[in-house]
């Protein structure tokens, strides 16, 4: 990784941390799908854009309907239960 990509990437935690008001360092808790037959949405002022299949990496379970996710463009945002599958 350069250091640019590594300033890219720092940059892009900050801003995470700002508007999710998240506290302490960014852990994956676990990695989710987001199920094969469910719609694609587009992504919201907080909510993650989904796409079929796309493997999510799970920073905190919220509540029981949302979860946490970083995708693999390291974009963050909330992604419903109901659409999620256990690997």
């Amino acid at each position: 990784m350069t250091l640019k990509e590594c300033k890219k990437e720092d940059k892009m935690d900050r801003e995470f941390q700002r508007k999710f008001k998240f506290e302490g360092s960014i852990n994956v808790l676990t990695q989710m799908m987001v199920d094969p037959t469910a719609t694609e949405k587009r992504g919201g002022a907080k909510n993650l854009p989904l796409r079929r299949g796309e493997i999510l990496d799970v920073i905190q379970f919220t509540n029981q309907e949302q979860i946490l996710c970083r995708n693999s463009q390291r974009k963050y945002g909330y992604v419903p239960r109901a659409v999620m599958l256990p690997l």
